[in-house]
């Protein structure tokens, strides 16, 4: 009796570990889908059934409309946007403190992760101190002269289980860069050190 127990123990738990990861995660996915396209979705006021005269609407709209929106600001500024429009729009940004404080740094979150000068793609390894203690982070500025700090550098930790993080500044000597890619070490510093290194 006791051995039968144990085995649907062992059942339950294994089924556990299967169907919570992907439940939650996909879960999540429509959850994020449905608040998105909810929020953004304009079927239900352009759309009114002749027959019922209700609003009609339509799932996944909002995110199209997004998706499309983001593709076509995409093309205009690739091929129609040139340096100077570029400069002028920082110079009126400017005009609005508070905005461009979380325009610029919204901005400059945005293309750590995608823009043509990814910050997070340069894992290090970092000593914290003389008991051997490391920490995982990315290089993010490599020379910091122009403020007084010749000789270090810029690394940002990120937090397990958290989408912040702190940015230290330290030794060059005491940073050494990491057989990982990028994606694989954020992997690994977000989940807490069990997943990345497959």
């Amino acid at each position: 009796m006791n051995r039968i127990f144990k085995a649907l123990l062992t059942y339950l738990i294994k089924g556990i570990l299967v169907v919570i990861p992907l439940g939650a995660a996909i879960f999540l996915i429509y959850w994020l889908f449905t608040t998105f396209d909810s929020a953004l979705n304009l079927s239900g006021s352009l759309w009114i059934d002749a027959q019922t005269g209700q609003s009609v609407y339509i799932p996944g709209l909002g995110i199209a409309t997004v998706l499309f929106i983001l593709l076509m600001v995409g093309i205009i500024i690739t091929y129609l946007v040139t340096e100077p429009i570029k400069n002028w729009f920082d110079r009126w940004m400017k005009k609005f403190p508070l905005f461009n404080f979380f325009y610029s740094s919204i901005k400059d979150l945005t293309e750590a992760f995608v823009g043509d000068e990814k910050k997070f793609n340069e894992p290090v390894i970092v000593e914290i101190n003389e008991s051997g203690l490391k920490k995982i982070g990315f290089l993010t500025q490599k020379d910091l002269t122009e403020i007084g700090l010749a000789g270090e550098v810029a690394v940002y930790f990120p937090l397990s289980y958290s989408f912040a993080g702190q940015v230290c500044i330290v030794k060059k000597d005491r940073v050494k860069p990491l057989k990982m890619k990028g994606p694989d070490a954020m992997k690994f510093v977000v989940s807490g050190g069990v997943s990345g290194l497959e």
